[in-house]
């Protein structure tokens, strides 16, 4: 059988975000999008109508999505997907949904989740704030992960860190009460920054206490790169919120 990828080589998908004419919208991504292979190419034509879910900027049914009724954890940002991969298959009661910009990333995935057999996982492949404001419905998320995200790390650059005040008031909305934020990242300067807006966030409490941070949860498997930077004395900090009620609806 002919490759049909052979001769004309494969091509990443269309951007991961809605543009509007005549507006430039800072955001937390860049897309470096790295070599998108014919074998990624391949995992989005035959694997994206079982994993994948085309975000249409109205509120998604998830019961329908994966045909029942679970709990469900986010990931933001899951890069090549293994954090996702190893949660899915450990957690099999709850369902599991991964936010990602950078095709190649999604498409190692996808080939990985069909490897496992997995059946609670769906994938977006677009900016996840976008996904969390229109496809997402108030309180109906038990978790939300976002682990190593970009820390943008020249000053002249925050601005377009993910976590801010108004993105931490959107997770509060979108986490249910008694649910859980977990972030990590090895940039101590970042890790302050989240601190600063978390810890005066409404809705959420910091598990270790203000400023505080917790060993790495099993739920979260140690990188390559992470195990690398520990040996060569770096830190990462896993920090840890629970969603609590705060007098007000949402």
């Amino acid at each position: 059988m002919t490759d049909p990828y052979a001769s004309q080589g494969a091509k990443a998908p269309p951007k991961p975000f809605t543009a509007t004419a005549g507006q430039r919208k800072v955001r937390s991504f860049v897309l470096r999008q790295g070599r998108f292979t014919e074998a990624q190419q391949r995992a989005f034509d035959a694997l994206w109508p079982r994993f994948g879910l085309d975000y249409t900027g109205a509120p998604r049914d998830f019961d329908a999505a994966f045909g029942r009724r679970a709990p469900r954890i986010l990931e933001i940002g899951f890069g090549n997907g293994e954090a996702l991969r190893h949660s899915a298959a450990r957690d099999p009661a709850r369902d599991h949904i991964g936010i990602e910009v950078h095709a190649p990333g999604v498409g190692r995935l996808l080939n990985a989740l069909a490897a496992d057999g997995a059946t609670n996982v769906r994938v977006y492949h677009h900016d996840a704030v976008e996904v969390l404001e229109h496809e997402i419905a108030d309180a109906a998320l038990d978790e939300v992960r976002i682990y190593f995200p970009d820390p943008w790390h020249k000053k002249r650059h925050h601005k377009r860190r993910l976590v801010n005040p108004a993105f931490a008031a959107l997770l509060v909305r979108k986490l249910t009460v008694g649910g859980r934020l977990h972030l990590a990242t090895d940039w101590q300067d970042y890790a302050e920054q989240m601190w600063d807006v978390l810890d005066s966030t409404p809705g959420l409490i910091n598990r270790a206490g203000p400023r505080g941070h917790v060993p790495r949860p099993d739920w979260r498997p140690q990188t390559h790169f992470e195990a690398r930077g520990l040996r060569l004395g770096h830190g990462v900090w896993d920090l840890l919120y629970d969603r609590v009620a705060t007098g007000k609806a949402g």
